[in-house]
């Protein structure tokens, strides 16, 4: 079993590490904000809905469930370990399984489409403001990190809000979006919002995330697992 990915003293999976999962996972995943993800090109929705149901009854056969969004042409896929609220060697033994199902349907692998928005909202005192978030948005305020500071959707539908604590001083950007992406994915949307007129604003805090601007000076944050274990 490779290192990292043991059982611990309860029999319980353990939680692998950004640069474990990076090493291990079959080609064409990413890891992506506690979990394990990637795009099958179906190109059609009957090849997708077929591929549902093979991985359905793989899924049920190893007692382990990822979540699948099926639409016309391709079929989200995201897998992690609730119990542990983590990704463990269950799904990554359940990703190299996909895998082999969606090679023998024909279907590739598209790990560059893969993204995850997170929205971050600076403010002086944050833990005031999740539960107004929370009751707008039908989510649930949970403490995060050991500080209240997280509103996000049981259902993933809608972007999770996280707050960051700032100054009070006047003007400053409240919002910010955070996009969650595979580490080869940086430079060439770096390379692409540059050209388009954004600017790198800096990369002092590379390769964990890289903060941008657009014309108008409106901020956005690229985010990988990088140094955050």
């Amino acid at each position: 079993m490779p290192t990292g990915a043991g059982r611990d003293s309860m029999g319980g999976m353990t939680k692998l590490s950004g640069r474990e999962i990076a090493e291990q996972a079959p080609e064409g995943w990413v890891y992506l904000l506690e979990r394990l993800q990637t795009r099958l090109r179906t190109g059609d929705f009957a090849t997708g809905l077929a591929l549902v149901n093979a991985i359905g009854a793989a899924a049920e056969e190893m007692d382990h469930h990822p979540d699948l969004d099926l639409r016309y042409g391709h079929l989200d896929v995201r897998t992690s370990s609730h119990d542990v609220g983590a990704v463990t060697e269950r799904d990554l033994r359940l990703a190299r399984t996909i895998s082999e199902l969606a090679a023998k349907a024909g279907v590739a692998l598209d790990k560059a489409a893969v993204a995850v928005l997170e929205l971050g909202l600076d403010a002086p005192a944050g833990e005031r403001l999740g539960g107004f978030w929370a009751a707008v948005l039908g989510g649930e305020h949970r403490d995060h990190n050991g500080s209240d500071d997280e509103v996000r959707d049981p259902a993933g539908a809608v972007p999770t809000i996280w707050f960051q604590r700032s100054g009070s001083e006047e003007p400053r950007q409240r919002w910010h979006p955070d996009l969650w992406v595979d580490p080869s994915e940086v430079r060439p949307r770096i390379d692409a919002a540059v050209a388009a007129g954004g600017t790198l604003v800096t990369d002092e805090f590379a390769p964990s995330f890289w903060v941008l601007a657009d014309p108008d000076g409106n901020r956005v944050c690229l985010c990988t697992w990088q140094e955050r274990d």
